[in-house]
């Protein structure tokens, strides 16, 4: 499963929700207004910046939205 660390706010992630909506890709969203999910993100990736992708059948973890799109075409 994938986890996909966002902000509904921002941009980027919304592009990548888009993204795995239009190819009915199951994810978990996980907001980092909250404070606990915000951490697990720095803990994770070592910096407070979303959207962050993290694929733990594959042991992948990426920042930056076109990076995740790229890496998604590929598990498709």
């Amino acid at each position: 499963m994938l986890d996909l660390f966002i902000l509904e706010t921002c941009p980027y992630c919304r592009k990548v929700m888009n993204y795995l909506d239009e190819k009915g890709i199951k994810y978990n969203k996980i907001d980092i207004s909250d404070k606990v999910a915000e951490e697990a993100l720095i803990q994770l990736g070592g910096k407070r910046q979303v959207p962050f992708l993290v694929d733990k059948d594959r042991n992948i973890q990426m920042y930056e939205s076109d990076d995740i799109i790229e890496y998604l075409k590929t598990i498709v």
